[in-house]
């Protein structure tokens, strides 16, 4: 009897880590203390992809760790949401020296990391963080102003959604209805709607005739 060795997904997962511990494609890999993969359930029908590890995060190996990940943290608990429920990562897995903008090389040798993990987890939502992550996944040039709070369709009938990075909303104090924080708020909720219904078995199609297409 052939039973074949059918590998879980963390078996796959943790060979993706290991192809990003070893990565020198890029001179990210020179300067950075360790490579931040990403984290979270490997099951969920949501991931949240952001711009590239900070300082903090370079230190720990861990995404979304400093005061922007404190106040993702605190985003997803205003809706009784917690982060272990989704798979965090960023689009590219080292820290650009001073937080900076990755460069449009570095993002394309780091990219097929985040498709291998993209693959795997198999999301039905894919939140995009900011407008590194929106320009990475949407070839059709638009603003955050203009993409924030609205459905994309992308590969294999994945969709993407559009939300101001936490670093961003860190430099924004005003919470007046029409702020990015006040329009975070908003994003958040409908987030939560989707996600419930997603895991109880919704085909995106169900969920936009219930709330609205929001597809631009």
């Amino acid at each position: 009897m052939g039973g074949g060795n059918i590998r879980s997904k963390e078996d796959l997962m943790n060979e993706i880590i290991d192809r990003i511990a070893s990565c020198a494609a890029c001179p990210l890999s020179v300067s950075r203390s360790n490579v931040v993969p990403g984290e979270g359930s490997l099951d969920t029908p949501i991931m949240f992809v952001g711009e590239g590890p900070g300082e903090e995060e370079d230190l720990s190996g861990r995404p979304f760790v400093g005061r922007a990940g404190r106040l993702l943290d605190k985003i997803f608990e205003s809706v009784q949401l917690n982060r272990e429920e989704f798979y965090i990562t960023n689009v590219v897995k080292c820290r650009p020296p001073g937080n900076r903008t990755p460069k449009q090389e570095e993002r394309r040798a780091c990219s097929h990391f985040l498709y291998a993990q993209i693959a795997l987890i198999q999301p039905k939502l894919i939140v995009c963080l900011g407008a590194t992550a929106l320009s990475f996944f949407l070839e059709t040039p638009v603003t955050m102003r203009e993409a924030r709070g609205k459905f994309y369709p992308w590969i294999g009938g994945i969709r993407l959604f559009v939300m101001y990075h936490p670093s961003y909303l860190l430099r924004v104090q005003s919470k007046a209805p029409g702020s990015p924080k006040y329009q975070t708020w908003e994003d958040i909720k409908l987030l939560k709607k989707v996600y419930e219904k997603l895991i109880a078995g919704w085909t995106f199609e169900q969920i936009e005739k219930e709330i609205g297409s929001g597809t631009p």
